[in-house]
């Protein structure tokens, strides 16, 4: 009765008198005794408030001081001297990123997540990971800001190419880790180069650290190496940030011959290389090789290497490594250190004692099966409603699909219209750097949803807005 009645008291003005018991016994066919733990219940809520002699009334919320806020806006901007800066851009705007990670409303099937629906989360695994960890003390120390030892051995195993705990540093998530290696590699002003389209997050995080992007056009092997030369030649840009597999959003993956192409070119500029390998355990089961990552080839310290452990596990296993050799290591050390001190030793151990138990391995067997099987539904479904040429390739892994759009529209205005059939995609918009938009397309994501056949179904239903 409490429920129903507090459906009542929220239509009800502030301040409004409430019906009186003998009404609410009559309209509930409760009793009085029930009536009455209902209002009490409703006025420790704050719903309610009782005057004695008066009646019951719906709470009047105590009115808030109205301050000024408007100095704010001067506060803000940027000093004269850096708005003089040619190229100059410091926006604090995540209106990307948010549109990702934003709650899909009741209803919609969630085709524009990133992160794995908790059906394909290994919830058990991770459950008792953190159960057994929670026992030990060490996992309330504080651990070293570096992170803690063992795991930095595995984060150098996993990504491999010679690497030990000493080139590794833990971070709190891999946006975290681009974020910060951005801030050590470059000052305001500083141009970057980037790939087009690209991840948000790091479009997002250059923006912020008042940096220039200089976007460089991707074909079916990834960044170009031509264009990057003519790029870094132009722009000075001492820094390149690429997804070399299983490209966000395009699918696209760098051979080890274009691995080689891109690595000289750097090597050339002496610029580094963001390696964001936020693919690495995502690749679908086919008669292909996974290649090695960039920094396998690259024993002079050009690549600075992100791995992270979120896309394969849970949104909130924030636990990412940066792996990097060289001097670059103690300013990254010092960026993150800045930044977020140390990351929780309980997250890092329970990432840990996941990763090194005995079912992890099938875990991740288990995740890319069920990829493949999402991904092959949702491109036939694509195919279905937006024709054959809309997918320029299929990509060997990762959890999404970059669909060109056949008419005029932009992504936009396709995204907008498939919320009216019942789906939440991605425009094609959000993933270029302003000024840069190219073909009009839509990322659709098969990850966030609860099953294949929803993924596939509300691909379907966007027939009537493709």
């Amino acid at each position: 009765m409490a429920d129903q009645l507090a459906v009542e008291v929220a239509a009800m003005a502030p301040g409004a008198r409430l019906p009186s018991q003998r009404e609410l016994v009559r309209r509930f066919g409760a009793s009085a005794t029930t009536v009455a733990h209902a209002v009490a219940m409703l006025a420790r809520r704050g719903l309610l408030e009782t005057r004695p002699g008066a009646g019951t009334f719906r709470a009047v919320a105590a009115s808030a001081q109205v301050g000024d806020t408007s100095w704010q806006d001067a506060a803000l901007e940027l000093t004269a001297g850096l708005e003089e800066r040619p190229g100059l851009s410091r926006r604090f705007s995540g209106a990307a990123l948010s549109q990702v990670l934003s709650a899909t409303s009741p209803g919609l099937v969630d085709l524009n997540g990133g992160y794995l629906h908790p059906t394909l989360q290994p919830a058990g695994l991770l459950a008792a990971s953190l159960t057994r960890v929670s026992r030990r003390p060490e996992a309330w120390e504080r651990p070293p800001a570096a992170g803690v030892a063992a795991l930095r051995d595995w984060f150098a195993q996993d990504i491999g190419a010679g690497l030990t705990r000493y080139d590794i540093l833990i971070t709190p998530g891999g946006q975290s880790a681009l974020a910060t290696t951005l801030r050590a590699l470059t000052g305001p002003g500083d141009a970057i180069v980037i790939e087009a389209p690209t991840y948000p997050g790091t479009i997002a995080a250059a923006h912020a650290a008042s940096l220039r992007t200089v976007p460089v056009p991707l074909d079916h092997e990834g960044i170009t190496p031509e264009h990057l030369d003519e790029a870094l030649s132009r722009s000075r840009a001492r820094v390149i940030v690429v997804q070399p597999l299983h490209q966000n959003p395009t699918g696209v993956t760098m051979s080890r011959q274009r691995q080689r192409e891109v690595l000289q070119v750097a090597r050339a500029h002496n610029a580094f290389i963001v390696e964001d390998d936020f693919a690495r355990h995502l690749t679908h089961p086919g008669p292909w090789a996974t290649p090695a990552p960039l920094i396998a080839d690259d024993p002079d310290g050009a690549v600075i290497h992100l791995r992270s452990l979120t896309k394969v596990t849970s949104p909130n296993l924030r636990i990412a490594a940066i792996a990097a050799r060289g001097p670059v290591l103690g300013r990254l050390q010092a960026a993150l250190t800045i930044d977020s001190l140390f990351v929780p030793a309980v997250l890092q151990h329970t990432a840990l004692e996941a990763v090194t138990a005995p079912g992890w391995r099938r875990c991740l067997t288990t995740l890319q099966t069920e990829l493949h099987h999402r991904r092959q539904l949702a491109a036939a479904a694509v195919v279905d409603v937006f024709g054959a040429d809309a997918l320029a390739g299929m990509p060997r892994g990762g959890y999404h699909l970059w669909v060109g759009l056949r008419d005029h529209r932009s992504g936009a205005e396709c995204a907008r219209a498939a919320l009216t059939s019942g789906a939440a995609v991605t425009p094609g918009e959000n993933y270029y750097a302003p000024g840069n938009d190219q073909r009009p397309h839509i990322r659709i994501s098969f990850v966030a949803a609860p099953t294949a056949a929803d993924v596939h179904s509300a691909i379907q239903r966007l027939a009537a807005v493709a």
